[in-house]
């Protein structure tokens, strides 16, 4: 079912949704959800270039994972859990791309972040993907705190959170005015500050640096989910919320975009170097190429980022699904052999491509276009973001050029890691080749996983997405959403950047080939950089020292403080106030009740002498009459 389900959105979205409002005129609908005072929200469906472009990439990218997944998962005790929740990823992120307004986008933007949370933590019985779940889930909560004040400063200032309202359909048509946001002043604190906060949101969702922690640990759900959440979904939803608020930013949240999305694409390509698992280096991948979207959004170039958002997608897919085949035949070997390795790891692998051809050919497309190799859409994507940024930093001057650079230098880092990484799996001797020789042969994955992996490799390619093998500008996708850009295009940047960038791909494969093909590897697993690589720079130690045992310490202070502070000062005062009382008692006992009871019996004492006179017999009366007159001749003989 949730196989059909999927090819129906896929065939919905390209025939009912994408088609018609491509380049077109954009569609919404709305119904009133909830009225405060005078203000009525909507809730509702918008529909135009942006969401529809990224409508179709989720359903397209999604009916391979399930297709995939059909023999991937295959024999696992929870496949219904599984189909339920990848189906509740698909919904969530689905209503996230066509939703009508901020507040309803943020409810599918949770509902994103629970259901990876389940993905994620799909094996719970592993300690390790209980502990990534959880982790996953605490960072986004940092992230979606962010966007909960963005979309209050923007509540409290505009008057509506509807997008068509706020944007004119978030503005990404030509020669329109862009709504509410074109009255405000960009100066503003409060436009800095919804900036920044909707941004956190972002940095948090697409995994970038500081917030990039969780994503590597994301791991530990199954490959297809890993495949889903990096390609086209849960990490895609930061960049897509970007884009669509776009026009809010001001330069300074701008600047600080790029900033943040350099700084990403740079340790995360030098984290890549040192990892062993398979999956790892490709979610380090992931996180670098998201600081390259980033730094697209930043320097104003939105389009150029939804370009290589599309373009990473498919071959980023496929190289997940390329390395889920390669860990289901060696979990497969593991078992049969009775191997005491981890089938992820690539100092286990080596000349896979022996064994299996197809999966090479799958993973090699993919690795050439995450490259930046030409014939390839990665090529056409990323080109358009560095070229780009080599024309915004010129623009600007001074330190501004460092950004083109490190874009440079980390695009060539970008080749070397995916090149060690097809070196060591596919290239030299497979380490366990003789219990190959004894009959625990491996295999080519089989044809439902094949055909998902080969329809992402011909996906991966420049004709998807235009026929000009340079020239990123004819792209239909360039062309259609097409940013405009305070600054001039530069000929020669379309020159020299890609010609930088395909000798400096070449240079880092032909050393890639001489260390880890050739074996002749010149640093030890000892050295200090490959362990700090290996590491990631140390910042889940930093994260745990800091932030996790800092807490743990602050929360024994505050309970000495509580326990000895507040609850000794509580404890005095009701020990004072229970001396008090009793003092109190005894004075109102002793004291004011004594002195009522002595005169209450005082008064019964009289009364009682007083009643035995008054008692109605005549010699009780005379006997009172001679008494009185005895004391009174005894007081006149005394006196």
């Amino acid at each position: 079912m949730a196989l059909i389900a999927i090819l129906g959105s896929t065939i919905i979205s390209l025939f009912g949704v994408f088609l018609p409002v491509w380049n077109n005129t954009s569609l919404q609908q709305k119904w009133e959800w909830f009225t405060i005072g005078d203000h009525t929200l909507h809730v509702g469906i918008l529909v135009n270039n942006l969401t529809a472009l990224m409508q179709l990439v989720v359903c397209v990218i999604a009916l391979p994972v399930h297709i995939y997944s059909r023999a991937y998962m295959k024999g696992d005790t929870g496949i219904h859990r599984y189909w339920m929740y990848l189906s509740l990823f698909c919904f969530a992120m689905l209503g996230l791309t066509v939703s009508l307004n901020l507040l309803q986008l943020y409810i599918f933007w949770e509902l994103v972040g629970f259901a990876s949370y389940l993905l994620i933590g799909f094996w719970f019985t592993r300690e390790t993907a209980a502990q990534a779940n959880k982790k996953a889930f605490i960072i986004n909560r940092i992230g979606d705190l962010g966007f909960l004040i963005g979309i209050a400063l923007v509540y409290a200032h505009c008057g509506t959170l509807d997008l068509s309202a706020l944007f004119n359909q978030t503005g990404f048509f030509k020669d329109i005015n862009i709504g509410l946001i074109s009255s405000i002043d960009k100066n503003a604190p409060w436009v800095t500050f919804a900036g920044l906060a909707f941004f956190l949101g972002a940095m948090a969702k697409s995994a970038q640096f500081p917030l990039h922690v969780w994503l590597p640990d994301a791991m530990e759900g199954p490959t297809s989910v890993s495949s889903l959440i990096h390609a086209a979904t849960m990490v895609a939803a930061g960049v897509f919320l970007l884009c669509t608020v776009f026009p809010l930013f001001n330069e300074t949240v701008l600047l600080i975009i790029v900033i943040i999305g350099t700084l990403t694409a740079l340790t995360a390509a030098l984290f890549a170097l040192g990892q062993y698992d398979i999956k790892k280096v490709l979610a380090f991948s992931t996180i670098s190429q998201l600081g390259f979207m980033m730094v697209g959004v930043g320097i104003g170039s939105w389009d150029a980022a939804m370009f290589h958002l599309t373009t990473h997608a498919f071959f980023k897919c496929l190289l997940f699904l390329s390395a889920g085949a390669i860990i289901h035949e060696m979990a497969h070997l593991k078992t049969k052999a009775r191997l005491n390795i981890d089938p992820q790891d690539l100092r286990h692998l080596g000349g896979l491509r022996r064994f299996m051809p197809k999966t090479f050919f799958c993973m090699a497309i993919a690795s050439l276009s995450l490259a930046g190799f030409p014939f390839t859409s990665g090529y056409l994507s990323k080109d358009s973001i560095v070229i780009t940024a080599y024309e915004w930093a010129i623009h600007f001057g001074g330190v501004y050029v460092l950004i083109p650079i490190v874009l440079i230098i980390v695009s060539i880092l970008t080749a070397f890691y995916i090149g060690r990484l097809i070196f060591k799996a596919f290239f030299g001797s497979f380490k366990y080749d003789s219990h190959v020789q004894g009959g625990f042969a491996l295999h080519e994955a089989p044809g439902a996983m094949l055909i998902p992996m080969f329809f992402l490799a011909a996906a991966s390619l420049f004709p998807l997405f235009g026929l000009s093998l340079a020239d990123y500008h004819s792209s239909w996708i360039m062309q259609t959403l097409d940013a405009d850009t305070a600054y001039p295009t530069l000929a020669q940047a379309h020159l020299f950047i890609p010609a930088v960038l395909t000798g400096g791909a070449i240079l880092a494969w032909l050393v890639g080939w001489h260390w880890y093909a050739k074996a002749k590897y010149p640093l030890s697993e000892n050295n200090r950089l490959v362990h700090f690589a290996n590491k990631q720079g140390y910042l889940n130690e930093f994260n745990e020292r800091i932030f996790v045992k800092g807490t743990l310490k602050l929360s024994r202070m505050l309970y000495i403080f509580d326990r000895y502070a507040v609850d000794g000062t509580t404890k005095l005062f009701s020990w004072f106030v229970r001396r008090l009382s009793a003092a109190i008692y005894w004075f109102d006992k002793y004291i004011v009740d004594g002195l009522v009871n002595s005169f209450a019996q005082m008064a019964y004492y009289i009364g009682h002498l007083v009643r035995h006179v008054q008692n109605g017999q005549l010699q009780g009366y005379l006997g009172f009459a001679l008494t009185v007159v005895i004391l009174g001749i005894l007081y006149l003989i005394i006196t």
